[in-house]
């Protein structure tokens, strides 16, 4: 657990020993062991053909979101059908074995078997208490409906709980936002898959019998290859962003890290427009990959220290083209193509390269060039010194309305006032910069990342 802080450590821990007093009852139970080995056995299988979902970070003992696998089904069939010692139980063997790929691999899984035993107790309690296993047998079925609903609110009530800790922990997420949005984000998925579980546990309790119940992971095994695919297609996307930026960053040594942070300022700005989160996530591409096109400038000018000529001014003009040239053919990327060619053009239609004006201007390409200006007046380069914060806004500011669209400049005030931000060198520190002389190459115009 080297790797993992200890309070964090701690942590986990601490869940571990919750998770097996859960279990201590057991042997004083009137427990209906082959329905418990039974969907054991049939979790532990189900998790060798899962996905793990990570949408947030990948640094916590658990490599799925709130602990989910695509065959939540089967725990909550547990919870529905079992006693909560026993539905906590049938959550281990599969935790414990499953694959995981990010090391320590040990925590991990003792930190996602914990919280799923937790969660599978506490949906049982909750379950039972309402009477939701009498609700199974009886003729009036839709009233099981309610308890069922109370189990996935504590289900999900109690992932969130235990997730947002190992996230403040773990992570070192502030703790007022540790917790933010885990139950929302849960809460659909969680429902959706309580239904298929509610369904298993209604047909084992009916003359069917197991075999009946089974059949309801049938069409859960074709969503979990669907959502495989998916998931394989985006990890390819990633890969593609990241080898593209990676060659910028080699290639213009100048701005490393740059391209990762106008992506950042940009989701800030597109929030605050309350844009749709699939749209945030293209414009996120958008910001990382808005110099791509530098691959296809000479590196000479690039790394160049001196004043740029007209002439190499112009050829360096060229790498919006350039990048949206690169990118045609990548479908994913959608509107993020126009702001790779447009985010140098200004609202007074003086800017490149086809000098557009005001709403001709796509919105993408508007959000970009705010937050590409603010990265560049706000990091340290070897040509460049950084400003403070409310020095770049107020410069951003000045700007508003010839060079930068206003209604994106005030969006990331709004979030930078609300978030904050955290710039950073990018490049080795120049004799210059560190002495305090002038920067030798300028910008050209006000926040330009390079010319």
């Amino acid at each position: 657990m080297g790797s993992v802080p200890a309070w964090a450590r701690a942590y986990v821990a601490g869940v571990a020993l919750l998770a097996l007093a859960c279990l201590a009852p057991l042997p004083h139970l009137g427990v209906p062991w082959e329905i418990v080995a039974l969907l054991a056995v049939l979790y532990a299988g189900c998790e060798r053909v899962t996905l793990p979902l990570r949408p947030h970070g990948a640094g916590t003992p658990g490599d799925t979101p709130q602990g989910m696998g695509t065959f939540l089904p089967v725990l909550l069939a547990g919870a529905f059908l079992l006693p909560p010692p026993a539905a906590a139980l049938v959550a281990l063997p599969g935790a414990l074995l499953a694959r995981v790929e990010q090391r320590p691999r040990g925590p991990r899984r003792i930190w996602r078997a914990a919280q799923l035993a937790l969660s599978a107790w506490a949906a049982s309690r909750v379950y039972g208490a309402l009477g939701g296993r009498d609700a199974l047998v009886t003729p009036d079925f839709p009233y099981a409906l309610v308890p069922a609903g109370a189990a996935v609110l504590a289900f999900c009530a109690a992932l969130t709980l235990l997730d947002g800790g190992i996230l403040a922990l773990a992570e070192r997420a502030p703790v007022r936002g540790a917790w933010h949005g885990l139950f929302a984000r849960s809460l659909a998925p969680v429902a959706v898959h309580g239904l298929a579980g509610l369904m298993m546990a209604v047909l084992w309790r009916s003359p069917y019998g197991p075999v009946a119940a089974l059949l309801v992971l049938l069409p859960m095994y074709v969503s979990c290859w669907v959502f495989a695919q998916y998931h394989r297609e985006r990890a390819a996307h990633q890969a593609t962003i990241r080898a593209l930026v990676q060659a910028v960053d080699i290639k213009d040594g100048y701005t490393r890290g740059h391209s990762e942070r106008v992506g950042r300022a940009s989701v800030m700005i597109a929030r605050e427009l309350g844009m749709h989160d699939e749209r945030v996530e293209v414009l996120r591409f958008a910001g990382i990959l808005h110099d791509v096109g530098k691959l296809g400038v000479p590196t000479r000018l690039l790394r160049k220290d001196g004043p740029l000529t007209p002439e190499e001014r112009q050829i360096i003009e060229l790498h919006p083209e350039y990048g949206h040239e690169m990118v045609r053919g990548i479908g994913f990327l959608g509107e993020a193509r126009s702001a790779i060619l447009h985010h140098h053009e200004r609202l007074d239609g003086s800017g490149y390269p086809y000098g557009l004006a005001g709403p001709q201007i796509p919105e993408f390409a508007r959000v970009v060039a705010v937050a590409d200006a603010f990265d560049a007046m706000t990091s340290t380069r070897s040509y460049s010194r950084a400003r403070p914060v409310p020095v770049a806004l107020e410069e951003l500011g000045r700007c508003a309305g010839t060079q930068f669209d206003p209604r994106m400049v005030a969006a990331l005030a709004r979030a930078l006032d609300r978030h904050g931000w955290h710039p950073a060198v990018t490049a080795d520190t120049a004799p210059s910069a560190v002495s305090g002389a002038p920067p030798t190459r300028p910008s050209g115009t006000v926040g330009r990342s390079a010319p």
